[in-house]
């Protein structure tokens, strides 16, 4: 889908079956995944400032669960930078190629 200069039709791409299907594979993992996360960490400093009595219980010695919950807000970016690498590498990737075809781009 190129013009007659050889440029891309960007109009043309986007209302593309190929393009819309990136675009729901992307919204389908990225949508639930920020809101969830989100939530996960605005609670996390809600409860940090509003539940101090709470944060402070002692776990184990002088582990208390803030300290987990805010070592566990490292674990869940690793562990949802690591998903989304493999989804996009699953399901993305693909899609990705598909939509450069379109535009002559993918010459490699």
């Amino acid at each position: 889908m190129t013009d007659a200069a050889g440029n891309p039709d960007f109009v043309a791409i986007r209302d593309s079956e190929d393009f819309q299907e990136l675009r729901r594979r992307w919204t389908i993992f990225v949508l639930p995944v920020t809101c969830g996360f989100l939530a996960w960490y605005l609670g996390y400093v809600a409860l940090s400032a509003y539940a101090p009595t709470f944060m402070s219980t002692e776990v184990y010695g002088v582990l208390n669960i803030g300290l987990i919950f805010g070592l566990l807000q490292f674990v869940t970016t690793i562990t949802l930078t690591l998903s989304y690498a493999r989804y996009a590498r699953r399901r993305l990737d693909p899609q990705v190629a598909a939509v450069r075809a379109l535009t002559s781009e993918d010459r490699t």
